[in-house]
């Protein structure tokens, strides 16, 4: 899973400035509550979906049009970057992540990124072209050092700031959400199994799920990013302590022989026909068109065994939460200029729905927190032909129609301290 740091920064330090003119209220919960997964709230039937709310539509007109013009002004990136860089830094060293201190580390240690040549020629796929946009306020998104260098970083921050009660464990709360929910609606990898986790970034999902599983035979991390794999892999070797336990990166990685990354384009992986036991795709649809979300969810149904089961984890825009956010045209748009699909996937996701429940056998779907989803397509046992008797499976409502699981996040523009 890749967890989008500078974004979130980035409105910190905007919205406290902006507030007024765009009609924002700035307020703080009086109680914050921990993230849970309320068991009993799930009360939807099998085979009867739930009716949530319609999608908030993005903002349009004159001021959203000039909002828009703004945020590709060299102003954006040569002052509110760097701002927001030094806010995110700020909420990790105040929450006992040593932001500097792993960086150097990192830096310091072979590999690639201390010779001259290209990473990139040595590739034997094109990188299309979605994947070249500006991701997360990097230049080069994905393709480039300071984004692989920093990832688990800036996911352990952001962790902190999203869950304040969990301090510099609050990425581990955020991710136990979604292994909860996703066993909740009969996810599980059994003995011997063979996992692939698509767009595993330098492996954090990865190691997290062999970490749940020991009993899982292999896990197989795939990016297309050849600087995130080349991180991923040193991290791997090197199995660093975390600073809690007296090191100096982020988080202790334990040695584990059953994972390997590996760099490859998600829609066209070199694995067999029904080679695969679980599919993980963690936070990474949102990042992509949806035709190219379809082909990765094709080769995912390729790839599994009968019976194997495509695990989806991923923002909720028919949350309350998320709606009230796209409602808003200052903090939207500002999210959607380090997100260039985010539009794309908040519009389109039912149709990546639509083609899981006419291709698998069983599709479940259900909150994980109070913003985000996660789903289990099962592969049929035998070759399955749409009837359109098959539904959705969605307990994300009750059945006055609330989300299930309440927003125990922070509101974008409010501090953690």
């Amino acid at each position: 899973m890749k967890t989008c740091a500078f974004e979130v920064s980035i409105l910190l330090s905007l919205m406290s400035q902006y507030a007024d003119a765009f009609g924002v209220r700035v307020t703080r919960p009086q109680q914050f509550s921990t993230p849970s997964l309320s068991l009993t709230a799930l009360r939807s039937t099998p085979n009867q979906s739930s009716s949530p709310s319609p999608k908030a539509k993005p903002r349009a007109g004159v001021a959203q049009g000039l909002l828009n013009v703004v945020l590709q002004t060299p102003l954006w990136k040569l002052l509110l970057v760097p701002q927001a860089r030094n806010n995110i830094i700020k909420t990790a060293e105040a929450n006992g992540i040593q932001w500097d201190k792993a960086l150097s580390w990192i830096k310091q240690q072979e590999g690639s990124w201390k010779r001259s040549t290209s990473i990139e020629k040595d590739m034997d796929f094109s990188i299309p072209d979605y994947y070249r946009k500006e991701f997360h306020a990097y230049e080069s998104g994905n393709l480039q050092w300071d984004a692989a260098f920093e990832q688990e970083i800036a996911s352990r921050a952001v962790g902190a700031r999203n869950f304040p009660d969990y301090g510099s464990e609050g990425e581990d709360a955020f991710r136990g959400c979604f292994d909860k929910a996703i066993a909740t609606i009969g996810g599980r990898i059994p003995a011997n199994s063979v996992v692939l986790d698509m767009g595993c970034g330098t492996g954090t999902s990865t190691r997290r799920i062999a970490s749940a599983f020991p009993d899982a035979k292999r896990i197989i991390g795939i990016d297309m990013s050849p600087y995130f794999i080349e991180v991923g892999k040193t991290l791997l070797k090197l199995s660093p302590k975390g600073q809690k336990d007296g090191g100096d990166w982020v988080t202790t990685i334990q040695p584990d022989d059953r994972i390997e990354l590996r760099l490859s384009q998600a829609e066209k992986t070199e694995f067999d026909d029904a080679s695969i036991d679980v599919v993980n795709l963690g936070l990474v649809i949102h990042e992509l068109p949806i035709d190219a979300t379809i082909n990765i969810c094709k080769e995912a149904l390729r790839v599994l065994k009968p019976d194997g089961q495509l695990w989806i984890s991923e923002m909720d825009y028919d949350s309350p939460a998320f709606a009230e956010q796209r409602e808003n045209a200052l903090l939207f748009s500002l999210i959607r200029s380090t997100e260039p699909y985010l539009d794309v996937y908040a519009d389109g996701v039912d149709e990546v729905r639509d083609f899981l429940v006419n291709n698998f056998s069983t599709v479940k779907i259900t909150a994980a927190t109070g913003r985000h989803y996660a789903l289990v397509a099962i592969k049929a046992k035998t070759s399955i032909k749409y009837d359109g008797a098959r539904t959705l499976q969605d307990s994300r409502f009750d059945s006055q129609g609330n989300y299930v699981v309440d927003d125990t996040h922070l509101k974008t523009w409010e501090s953690s301290s």
